[in-house]
């Protein structure tokens, strides 16, 4: 047997452990106990993080007491490991922890005619890459997507006839097309556990904001139904109402156009859920927005026109620390990422220099909030050959 096969073998059995302990539930539960811990974690607040430094070796500036890794690169392999060439165009992504105190980090390939998908890298508990592979294969443009409390990886395409496909981060499980959450230019999605639905955004400039609620509890996506939002005022206030979608394949109407008094938000991006709110951005307005999920009501967070700090631009990805921190990956703009802090504080906290035809996408924190990993997605060669994926973390006070 070869040491490539023995190696793949024995990811495998990791990975069926992995698959049960998913069926059990015992994810959530190692990722609520791991998230316990990390009040320890460099990320776990990030509301005093000092001035970026100059750039490091890697091209990227960071805080005092931060620093860069790269771990993949667009047509080779990831720690040099036999099997799986990372993807060209990397975006949207995710971490899921293991039961061996490892972790995987998820990320979709945006490229066109079926030569899209998701690969995977697995890290062991000491944050050494031990294995990559796919996830998802033949599919269209995967931008963003989102993550479930299951520990699967929901991931969009983002075109016209756009579907959302149900991922196993551990790649034992096929994919799943998940039709119900509709047919459309999707972007990403947000679980909301508490309220049993789940959120979508679509990227066209009049693109809508969605609500899908299953028939049944989650996690099962295979039926349901999916909605789209309008806006009412009252006494100075917008609240969202929810209309229904009766053709969620788009199959005789555009799912967008199917209620004439839906609201359109100009190029819906990233979402993300913390504390019952959903945070969401819009890149042609530069705006990121917060929807209450239990009042309904939505207001804007952040918005370049009126913003005291306007030095968020191009507002794309999505992800929030454990002390409710809203990090925004910057599409062009500056190459940053910023952190919108609960007490409306926007701090860069990472740039990427010499990327200028690029974007950041795929922030996504470890399990215990030790280290921050993302990707430029056409890198300094400004084109999708050029994707390079990496990881920040803390290594004290400088």
């Amino acid at each position: 047997m070869t040491q490539q096969n023995y190696n793949r073998r024995k990811f495998l059995r990791m990975g069926l452990t992995g698959a049960s302990f998913f069926a059990a539930g015992g994810l959530l539960r190692h990722q609520k106990l791991m998230a316990s811990e990390a009040e320890q974690g460099a990320f776990y607040s990030l509301n005093q993080i000092g001035d970026l430094l100059p750039p490091d070796e890697n091209g990227v500036m960071l805080p005092p007491g931060f620093k860069s890794r790269v771990v993949a690169r667009s047509g080779e392999a990831p720690a040099g490991l036999p099997g799986y060439t990372w993807h060209s165009a990397p975006d949207g992504g995710a971490v899921f922890a293991t039961d061996d105190g490892g972790w995987v980090y998820v990320s979709n390939s945006e490229m066109r005619s079926v030569s899209g998908g998701v690969g995977a890298i697995r890290f062991n508990s000491d944050a050494e890459v031990v294995d990559a592979y796919s996830i998802l294969k033949d599919t269209t443009l995967n931008c963003a997507g989102g993550p479930t409390p299951w520990g699967t990886w929901l991931s969009c395409e983002e075109f016209d006839l756009g579907q959302v496909y149900e991922c196993d981060p551990m790649g034992v499980k096929p994919a799943e097309i998940r039709p119900m959450l509709g047919t459309f230019k999707h972007e990403a999605v947000a679980v909301d556990e508490l309220n049993q639905c789940l959120y979508l955004t679509e990227d066209w400039p009049d693109g809508g904001f969605y609500r899908f609620t299953p028939s049944n509890p989650l996690p099962d996506l295979s039926r349901g139904q999916l909605e789209i939002a309008s806006i009412v005022e009252t006494d100075g206030a917008s609240f969202i109402e929810w209309l229904a979608i009766n053709d969620p394949l788009a199959e005789h109407e555009k799912t967008r156009k199917q209620q004439p008094d839906y609201a359109p938000f100009a190029g819906s991006e990233g979402i993300a859920i913390y504390d019952n709110k959903t945070y969401f951005t819009t890149k042609h307005d530069n705006r990121v927005w917060c929807y209450d999920n239990v009042s309904q009501q939505l207001t804007i967070v952040y918005d370049i026109a009126t913003s005291d700090t306007p030095i968020l631009k191009g507002v794309d990805n999505v992800v929030i620390s454990a002390a409710g921190d809203v990090l925004i990956a910057e599409d062009g703009g500056d190459m940053q990422i910023v952190v919108l802090t609960p007490d409306a504080r926007v701090i860069p906290l990472v740039q990427i220099i010499g990327h200028d035809n690029s974007e950041i996408t795929g922030p996504a924190f470890d399990p215990t909030y030790q280290r921050l990993y993302f990707s430029s997605q056409r890198g300094s060669l400004g084109k999708s050959a050029g994707g390079i994926t990496y990881e920040i973390s803390y290594i004290g006070a400088v």
